[in-house]
């Protein structure tokens, strides 16, 4: 079941389709900031420690603190879609799969999971669907540089050679 957007993610993500590339970002990272907040300092300090465990290399850690926030508060997409980044990082792209569709099911809008499936998907060669995805994250974030350059290398293969 999704879970209602906190408050003003709705407008935000509206100013995010319609903003030119700089503003884009800015509004990108405030709608992150509200989507890393769970509601409880238990378990933001659980994605802290995941989070600073996956940037300093140690995989295996980021995974447990995350499942762990994931145990404690499954209806929080963000602790599933940093667990898919470390699932990601280990090559673990079925796992990293499942937590991304959890996230999308809690948070249809999370533009930033459907960017990771769309990347899995590639990594493995499902170019349609990867196409796909790619082209469904620019509905959210038409500016999303990495998106667009990704549509632009796959339109060949996605849409066919055109005469």
């Amino acid at each position: 079941m999704a879970q209602d957007l906190p408050s003003g993610v709705p407008e935000l993500l509206q100013q995010l389709h319609d903003a030119d590339p700089g503003d884009a970002k800015k509004i990108e990272r405030e709608i992150a900031l509200i989507w890393r907040r769970s509601g409880s300092p238990s378990m933001d300090l659980l994605l802290t420690r995941g989070q600073d465990a996956l940037e300093a290399g140690d995989v295996e850690t980021a995974i447990g603190h995350f499942s762990a926030l994931i145990d404690h508060a499954p209806d929080f997409a963000e602790g599933w879609h940093r667990r898919a980044t470390a699932f990601y990082r280990e090559e673990e792209y079925g796992l990293a799969m499942a937590d991304l569709a959890h996230v999308l099911t809690l948070n249809p809008d999370h533009f930033n999971a459907l960017f990771g499936l769309a990347v899995i998907l590639e990594t493995l060669d499902q170019t349609d669907r990867a196409y796909a995805a790619y082209e469904k994250v620019l509905e959210f974030y038409p500016t999303h540089e990495r998106a667009l350059e990704a549509v632009e290398r796959l339109r060949t293969g996605a849409e066919g050679t055109r005469l």
